[in-house]
């Protein structure tokens, strides 16, 4: 806790939510009707909701990027990753780019992204920069993909970095404890949704607040 109390103390953070899309995340979206499982993404949701719930009650910014794709953005180099050279996940006006169960409120924010990473070509760090943030806590999915893309480019800027294990998913068990260890081991650290609404609950009225 102590790890963590230094990343939050006298920090203005902000909670990232990373492509909390149906395509990624619905059973009936694009990722699903490959074979892949997908039911993590629908496991994490309530510790998601929680901690989003908790952000907004302390004055915590909240930023939600969703992945949109179209011809305009879908270089040769990133259709060579399909075998038929044709992107079928997230194209831009469809439901399958729509957010997944949970879904930006007035107050937060949305950034539009077309890579792994949210800092590529993105008004992120403009975002990021006027708020003053100093501190990202790191949600959504797929864990081992654009999440930790997205924490290790914010870590390479000078971010501190908060992974929520239990507020991301992958494919795979693996792939997601992979990326926990790796984050915590290199990229800044991992902790509970739990510990960081506790912290919250405990500082309100301490807690670093956007100026608007």
């Amino acid at each position: 806790m102590d790890k963590l109390n230094q990343r939050l103390e006298q920090k203005n953070a902000a909670v990232i939510v990373v492509d909390v899309q149906n395509d990624y995340c619905h059973p009936k979206g694009a990722i699903a009707k490959t074979g892949i499982d997908v039911s993590a993404a629908g496991e994490m949701i309530p510790d998601l909701q929680a901690l989003l719930d908790a952000a907004r009650e302390h004055g915590i910014p909240v930023i939600f990027l969703q992945t949109n794709h179209e011809k305009a953005t879908d270089s040769e180099v990133w259709l060579s990753r399909f075998e038929d050279g044709v992107n079928p996940i997230c194209h831009t006006g469809s439901w399958g780019a729509e957010f997944f169960v949970v879904s930006p409120k007035e107050t937060d924010i949305i950034v539009k992204k077309h890579r792994y990473s949210g800092f590529i070509h993105t008004r992120l760090e403009t975002v990021l920069q006027t708020l003053k943030i100093e501190t990202l806590i790191m949600t959504g999915v797929s864990t081992n993909l654009c999440v930790e893309s997205t924490a290790r480019d914010g870590f390479m800027r000078d971010y501190h970095i908060i992974l929520m294990k239990d507020a991301c998913a992958a494919f795979s068990q693996e792939e997601h404890d992979m990326t926990v260890k790796t984050v915590d081991a290199y990229f800044g650290m991992a902790a509970s949704t739990n510990d960081v609404i506790d912290y919250w609950k405990q500082h309100a009225g301490r807690i670093p607040q956007l100026q608007t």
